[in-house]
């Protein structure tokens, strides 16, 4: 008997998507392939004007690439409602440029299952340890800081090492990173009751 669980319809070709309130990072794959990634500056005077530069040059790079399904890194509330919501205006707008040229599925992974999943979780307590024997006397904001710069630093030599590539933006490495899990999890996300 099949289980309806383990049907899917997975696309071969996805785009992992890193948004922020003035930027998306992307990385396509086909397959397990890395075959493109960059990052997309959104341009305005306001929330507003980047939101609607955000719809229309997701839209465009849709229309360039032939994409089957979207992966994008949930939104995580920070300290700021503000920015909060322009964030989940920005990815309301991305999604609405996606769908705007082509129906597909489109999936959202929270960002510690994707960077935990490439070994890039929490740090661990002697790492943290560690941080603050080599610089004492420091603010607990600026450990909090330089923790979350190791981490990016981690995840941008995991995806260099991986595909052998050469990439210096953290933005770009973490779309990259999502798509990797993505690649390694499509029954997961994109299973039809998923």
């Amino acid at each position: 008997m099949v289980k309806l669980s383990q049907i899917t319809n997975q696309p071969n070709r996805i785009c992992a998507i890193d948004a922020s309130t003035n930027s998306l990072a992307f990385a396509i794959f086909d397959k397990d392939e890395l075959e493109a990634c960059g990052k997309i500056r959104f341009e305005g005077v306001n929330t507003y004007k980047k939101v609607g530069d955000a719809a229309r040059k997701t839209g465009a790079l849709f229309q360039h690439f032939d994409i089957q399904g979207v992966v994008i890194e949930q939104p995580v509330y920070l300290n700021s409602p503000k920015t909060m919501m322009d964030l989940t205006m920005v990815h309301g707008a991305i999604i609405a440029g996606i769908l705007s040229n082509k129906r597909m599925p489109v999936r959202s992974v929270p960002p510690i299952a994707w960077q935990t999943f490439i070994g890039n979780g929490r740090l661990t307590t002697p790492e943290k340890t560690l941080i603050r024997s080599n610089n004492p006397g420091k603010s607990d904001s600026w450990y909090k800081t330089k923790e979350r710069e190791f981490r990016k630093q981690r995840t941008i030599r995991f995806v260099n090492t991986i595909y052998d590539k050469n990439i210096d933006d953290n933005d770009v490495s973490d779309a990259v990173g999502i798509g990797h899990y993505a690649v390694h999890n499509l029954n997961k996300l994109f299973s039809v009751l998923g």
